[in-house]
């Protein structure tokens, strides 16, 4: 069966027609003038997209996973101590990657469903007094929990408490989809990939570095030959790679970002807030509630949906793949089993978002969960047609 429903996972997301297009194309030697315009066509639209216009931009052939190695070893150097919090799965991987290469991790246990403590950062950041901690690590939207945290926040508790370490964001599910400001949030390295915002297939690291972080990584000692940083600079003034790029991918970036911001970010952020209201209305109408503890924590790309004490949530996904053949996202790490995800990210209309509320409807009901058919469809009809918001605006 050729399978033609969107996904509902937080990541790879729906591909545009014309990006795939772009991506199609024939061998191209990365060594000829052909491609330099792709090159630094893509560079320059991902630096709209993270707003950033200081320090420089890499793009890894690599997933996200890639982007969070190319930041720890250009910046860091063996034995170092990182200061990060574990509020779900990516940041969990992320502390597990510092810990691989020897730095020292100074970790916030914090529940999940919760965002970073930014209270409680300022104050180890000003315990700190002898500058022992060198990165601080944030992970901008927790993809397993359906949680952002306040990284502009996080930024000012770090100039509050006067220390120098640099702020290194995963904004992997965040960027493109949600406001992200490199310069004006005083980012040193924010990461993210090719898969989730950008809508295109996973392939691509894409790493913003500040002026400070540069000059971090020319004391840097961690090993790195594939992720230096030095090493693309290099390539890239040659119009070129030190290695053979995704040349495909980086031409379909380059159409992705072209898109974006013909939409225009603004507008961007606006759609993905909208699609998630009526993703979050789906969910109350349902008697559920999400797994982001409050309102202010709630992600406008991926919604973790808390399910009945006793019900195995993994359930949710398997039979809507095999039965509806649509793909939603299973729980992760700790909550495992206790919630199912739908990412609303990327390609997204408020008619797919429909679709995926639907057909959640017909899986639970499926399996038992007490859902009445059509209540979730019916409040996230409320939110996109025309006219619902003027009139919930009037009811208030």
């Amino acid at each position: 069966m050729n399978m033609q429903n969107p996904v509902f996972i937080p990541g790879p997301t729906n591909i545009p027609e014309s990006l795939r297009k772009a991506c199609d194309m024939p061998t191209v030697d990365h060594r000829s003038p052909v491609f330099g315009p792709i090159l630094h066509g893509a560079l320059d639209g991902v630096r709209k997209v993270l707003r950033q216009t200081k320090g420089e931009t890499f793009i890894f052939p690599a997933s996200g996973t890639g982007g969070w190695e190319a930041a720890l070893t250009n910046t860091l150097n063996p034995g170092d101590t990182v200061l990060a919090a574990r509020n779900g799965m990516f940041s969990h991987k992320w502390i597990d990657m510092c810990q691989r290469f020897g730095l020292t991790v100074q970790q916030i246990d914090v529940a999940w469903g919760e965002g970073l403590p930014v209270d409680q950062f300022e104050q180890i950041l000003r315990d700190d007094t002898n500058g022992t901690i060198k990165a601080v690590l944030a992970t901008h939207n927790e993809t397993a929990t359906g949680v952002v945290s306040d990284v502009p926040g996080l930024r000012k508790a770090m100039d509050r408490a006067g220390h120098s370490a640099l702020l290194l964001v995963d904004g992997v599910s965040s960027i493109g989809s949600m406001p992200f400001e490199f310069d004006e949030w005083g980012i040193d390295v924010a990461v993210t990939g090719s898969q989730k915002g950008f809508m295109l297939s996973a392939g691509l690291a894409i790493v913003g570095f500040s002026e400070k972080a540069i000059a971090a990584s020319k004391a840097a000692t961690l090993p790195r030959t594939f992720w230096s940083i030095d090493d693309m600079r290099a390539g890239y003034a040659a119009d070129a790679y030190p290695y053979t790029p995704s040349v495909g991918l980086m031409n379909g970036l380059h159409e992705a970002t072209r898109m974006i911001l013909d939409e225009g970010l603004d507008a961007v952020f606006a759609r993905h807030a909208r699609i998630a209201d009526g993703v979050r209305a789906a969910v109350s109408a349902w008697g559920f509630s999400p797994c982001a503890k409050r309102p202010e924590l709630y992600s406008n790309s991926v919604t973790a949906i808390c399910t009945p004490d006793g019900f195995d949530a993994s359930l949710i996904p398997v039979h809507a793949a095999k039965h509806y053949n649509m793909a939603f996202g299973g729980g992760l790490g700790d909550v495992a089993g206790k919630v199912f995800r739908i990412g609303h990210l990327g390609l997204l209309t408020d008619a797919m978002a429909l679709s995926g509320i639907a057909t959640a409807e017909m899986v639970m009901t499926d399996l038992g969960l007490e859902i009445s058919l059509g209540s979730g469809v019916a409040a996230a009809q409320n939110v996109y047609r025309h006219g619902g918001q003027a009139q919930r605006m009037a009811a208030q």
